[in-house]
């Protein structure tokens, strides 16, 4: 593979950080857009959950909100209309509130604890809050606050965000895995949240359309002056079934390909561009015509397997090895037994 020069790096760089506004994420935008709105006249702010298992995009999507909020609008450089925080894994509550403040660049980790730390900490967040204008809150990995601790624990944790909801005036959008749905159990926030989402993975079975339709978006962000058939059945079928409905990994696979072909100087992409591309990311040797490189099959006799039960939480599991469950894949089948069933 030749090297590449600073344009095609920049050209994989724009197509890394690109968003097609498929249905599901222009419904999940307006959601946010009317949270920002509904705040302005509402005394008891409306909440709201977006779950989605792992890599569907969650981070990508909220993220791009921001992004785009920040563009669309005329804010001050102290201003934050929305305000992106991340739980860290295995951290609790004040770690959390600290993150936030950290994040809005208004507080330091240096600040020691002391009696009344936890009180003190949700009134300093809510104060800056305020003072940075923030509309709304997204806390991604919202599963981390919750996972192994007891419903005590968990109500706590409601507590507090229904004071910092409350006091600043500004809705909050939680963000995680399945299983943060929990949250929605509790008292403190079964009313609150209003408005509950599900990011999905991509299905053949269900909507071959729409994944077909998310291709063809996505080959318009890519930089040739004639966008490649990804919708086709002929890269459509093995790129399913290399992602298994899986977006995250689709971009990874897309990726690789346009990086293989920009370093060629090919102005598309073709079946061996990905096949190769298959072979480097899941270490296949591309030239083992005893492995099932999707890439290399005739499209009747490609299998496909598919989500058929999200990853999930067991809180009554013996010990902490059990209580995270792994999602379930269908048996492998062609295209034409997945759509007979």
């Amino acid at each position: 593979m030749t090297a590449l020069s600073f344009t095609q790096i920049e050209q994989l760089q724009k197509f890394s950080d690109c968003i097609v506004l498929h249905p599901q994420i222009k419904t999940i935008f307006n959601d946010f857009d009317e949270l920002r709105l509904n705040r302005n006249f509402q005394s008891d702010q409306q909440c709201m959950l977006l779950t989605g298992d792992t890599g569907v995009g969650k981070s990508h999507l909220i993220n791009h909100y921001k992004k785009r909020t920040l563009a669309s609008q005329n804010y001050g450089r102290e201003s934050m209309p929305v305000l992106v925080s991340r739980i860290s894994s295995g951290k609790g509550l004040d770690a959390t509130l600290t993150q936030m403040l950290m994040d809005l660049e208004l507080f330091g980790s240096h600040q020691r604890k002391s009696r009344g730390y936890a009180t003190d900490l949700r009134k300093k967040l809510v104060d800056n809050l305020v003072k940075a204008n923030v509309e709304l809150i997204i806390i991604n990995e919202f599963q981390e606050l919750i996972e192994f601790k007891i419903i005590q624990k968990r109500q706590l944790i409601a507590n507090a965000l229904k004071y910092i909801s409350e006091e600043a005036k500004v809705p909050i959008v939680l963000v995680g895995m399945p299983w943060a749905e929990q949250i929605a159990e509790e008292p403190q926030w079964s009313s609150r949240l209003v408005r509950r989402r599900k990011l999905e993975y991509f299905s053949l079975k269900n909507d071959r359309k729409y994944f077909q339709n998310y291709l063809n978006g996505l080959a318009k962000h890519m930089p040739f002056s004639e966008p490649p058939k990804l919708g086709s059945q002929q890269l459509s079928i093995p790129l399913f079934a290399a992602s298994r409905g899986e977006n995250r990994i689709l971009k990874h696979l897309l990726l690789e390909a346009l990086k293989i072909a920009l370093s060629n100087d090919f102005d598309t992409l073709n079946r061996e561009h990905f096949s190769e591309a298959y072979s480097q990311i899941f270490n296949i040797d591309v030239d083992d015509k005893n492995s099932l490189n999707p890439f290399k099959q005739p499209v009747n006799e490609i299998e496909i397997s598919e989500v058929i039960k999200p990853s999930r939480y067991n809180s009554n599991a013996m010990s902490a090895e059990d209580m995270l469950i792994a999602r379930v894949f269908s048996k492998p089948q062609t295209l034409a037994q997945l759509l007979s069933k």
